[in-house]
């Protein structure tokens, strides 16, 4: 504990002398809907905490709903006085915030590793996942794919506008996979790329996407899923403040035009032991067949997690690389489970049904136990896209059934712990119900 201290305490004044000018810090952490929360520290305060000095904030503000308010979830919330709970530094992750008018830092915080940490935090439900793993002597290495669109900083009457292209100010309307749109809004794109590298964070990839305006980051391969997660979360706080400087909004919402493609999380893993042999390619791939199997089997119950809110579930199978159901094919973009083409030492799974939107930690965690659940099941999956099209099982595709599915899922309660799943789904019933609570205009239009 005390060479952990040590460290954090020369981080922070490693972080002092390079910024002088900063006076606070911003400490955060992800809620369940995927939202930071946190507290604003004077840099001074943070060196205390730093050194071993206590860090506490509500319990619940993991349990916030998507517009913050509190639910009722058992006695959580309104019957439990509010407790405060430990949180502790996350070591390499004190940075500079950027894209603030003033000069700021900012650095994640959690309760994992803590002496009682939040069984519902999703950055500990990950934890507690990636620490049973290497017991099995299981290492994955995980890289993340996050597509998100850009729009007009301003709305129309609080709908998004196209984005308007820097050189000849029209909206950026036709969708294209067109390498000059990389060049047209370059300047935006450079400072999100270096931005999310000043955090530490490695972009790989940009690629422009079909949707108007839409755009795909890939990020390189880690095997530190937590740090792989943390960096997911991190680059949609750091794009979103980029992009209002620039003159736009960025979005991760997972369908913004219904006659236009979603924005997805793909995740690539593959898993290695502890002499670094990949897992999957043993065996002639067996394993990666087991694999695929327990992922499919699983998928269903995890789509709260995968479709974490109700316009998620908009982006499934209207339009391209979609799907309706859970399948799996080899270098098949239409399947949820996709075998990428690679060498054995590179075999892995590129799992692609989440909405960009979705928990980082929280999906990489239910990717993690369907693999998890295969390997140990040793069961063949069904027939891949590539010998069957119509190959696949169904999956929930909204929100109350998906709740239903997960809740009572005996391996889900097991593996990712039974008081996450009852709080996660209560949540998300909440939210759902809270969403159905406002009468629209097309509403009157229809029944008025």
């Amino acid at each position: 504990m005390k060479s952990h201290s040590s460290t954090l305490l020369a981080e922070v004044r490693s972080f002092r002398q390079n910024h002088p000018d900063v006076r606070y810090v911003d400490l955060i952490a992800l809620d369940i809907p995927g939202h930071f929360y946190g507290k604003r520290y004077p840099v001074e305060m943070l060196e205390k905490v730093a050194a071993g000095g206590p860090l506490k904030l509500p319990q619940n503000a993991v349990l916030l709903g998507v517009q913050g308010g509190l639910f009722k979830i058992g006695d959580y919330c309104f019957n439990d006085g509010d407790p405060d709970a430990n949180r502790r530094l996350v070591p390499g992750t004190l940075k500079p915030v950027s894209w603030e008018s003033q000069p700021l830092g900012q650095m994640l915080i959690t309760s994992d590793g803590t002496q009682a940490p939040i069984e519902f935090e999703p950055r500990e439900v990950l934890a507690k996942v990636l620490e049973r793993l290497h017991h099995k002597g299981i290492h994955p290495v995980v890289a993340f794919e996050l597509e998100l669109y850009l729009f007009d900083k301003q709305l129309d009457n609080g709908l998004p506008q196209f984005a308007r292209d820097p050189l000849s100010d029209d909206a950026d309307d036709q969708p294209n996979l067109h390498i000059e749109r990389l060049s047209r809004f370059s300047e935006v794109l450079d400072d999100m790329a270096q931005t999310a590298k000043d955090q530490g964070i490695d972009i790989t990839v940009i690629t422009a996407e079909l949707g108007p305006g839409q755009f795909e980051i890939n990020f390189g391969h880690l095997d530190d899923g937590l740090r792989a997660a943390d960096w997911a979360a991190l680059f949609c706080r750091s794009t979103r403040g980029v992009a209002l400087k620039h003159g736009y909004r960025a979005s991760f919402m997972a369908k913004p035009y219904l006659q236009f493609p979603g924005s997805g999380m793909h995740v690539h893993v593959s898993l290695y032991d502890g002499a670094g042999n990949n897992i999957l390619a043993a065996h002639q791939q067996q394993p990666l067949r087991h694999a695929v199997a327990g992922c499919l089997e699983l998928l269903p119950h995890c789509m709260p997690i995968f479709s974490p809110n109700h316009n998620a579930f908009r982006r499934l199978g209207g339009t391209v690389n979609a799907a309706t159901r859970a399948s799996w094919g080899f270098e098949d973009r239409d399947a949820c489970v996709r075998i990428p083409e690679s060498d054995p030492r590179n075999l892995r799974i590129e799992h692609r049904l989440a909405s960009a939107d979705a928990n980082p930690y929280l999906v990489l965690a239910a990717i993690l136990v369907g693999l998890e659940h295969g390997l140990d099941a040793k069961r063949e999956p069904i027939a891949p896209l590539n010998d069957d099209r119509n190959s696949g099982t169904d999956f929930p595709l909204e929100m109350l059934e998906a709740v239903r599915a997960m809740q009572h899922q005996a391996v889900l309660r097991d593996k990712l712990g039974a008081e996450f799943v009852d709080v996660y789904c209560e949540n998300k019933r909440q939210d759902h119900l809270a969403f159905q609570q406002e009468i629209n205009t097309r509403e009157y239009r229809w029944f008025l």
